[in-house]
């Protein structure tokens, strides 16, 4: 039986949130996003990261882009002010600006980014094609849309396979860093319910009317999507 989408808070806006999604240990998944993202966009200039969390990506790819000027938006303040001090501590508080601006209909002006990246906030929207058109819009013509996400695994063992995988839980250690993990298990179970399937990215993908899309799965538990503007 197909597993059904089940849906997840659309904003995570809780200091205990924000900390725990802080503590994930993203560095590989967040190198690996920003070394796929420069094999197609390899010299960005002026890149919005939409759904930014606490910015741990808009960092890692400044760290890997001398020149690039990074625009990161949340819904969440809890977010955005953990990503504060994450941007403060790393140094690039001249290079990365933080906002509180809704995916989907973000105030910014058609083609203002030559680059518009976005990790694994599709789960959280109910109908993510508007986020998507909206991403798309302010790409600049012949500019880039990359967006990587989760995806719905196809059966309840598929799932807990991943969450087994991904997110353990220590069998000895400090009660509260078990716990931790244990919010983490269930945060990542409940992100792969909600995600969509790579057929369901596909029938979004041809509706938006890029002047190319492409659509792959590039790990276990990931999709890609990228765009080229008009």
């Amino acid at each position: 039986m197909t597993l059904l989408r089940v849906l997840e808070p659309e904003v995570m806006d809780s200091e205990q949130e924000a900390a725990d999604y802080d503590a994930i240990d993203n560095q590989e998944v967040n190198d690996r996003f920003c070394a796929d993202l420069l094999a197609v966009a390899p010299t960005p200039r002026r890149v919005l990261d939409v759904g930014t969390g606490t910015a741990l990506l808009p960092i890692a790819l400044c760290r890997r882009s001398s020149l690039v000027q990074v625009v990161a938006i949340d819904m969440a303040q809890a977010m955005l002010a953990a990503a504060q001090v994450n941007v403060m501590k790393a140094g690039l508080s001249a290079r990365i600006s933080l906002a509180r601006r809704d995916a989907k209909s973000t105030g910014y002006a058609a083609g203002s980014f030559d680059v518009v990246m976005c990790n694994s906030i599709i789960h959280h929207i109910p109908e993510p094609l508007a986020a998507l058109a909206e991403m798309l819009r302010l790409v600049e013509p012949g500019g880039v849309l990359f967006v990587r996400d989760l995806l719905r695994p196809a059966s309840a063992a598929e799932l807990q396979a991943l969450v087994d995988r991904y997110a353990p839980v220590a069998e000895a250690g400090p009660a509260a860093q078990q716990a931790m993990q244990r919010r983490q298990r269930d945060l990542f179970a409940a992100s792969l319910r909600a995600a969509l399937t790579l057929q369901e990215v596909g029938e979004l993908a041809s509706l938006l009317g890029a002047s190319s899309t492409e659509v792959r799965m590039t790990s276990d538990r990931h999709f890609t999507l990228i765009a080229h503007a008009r």
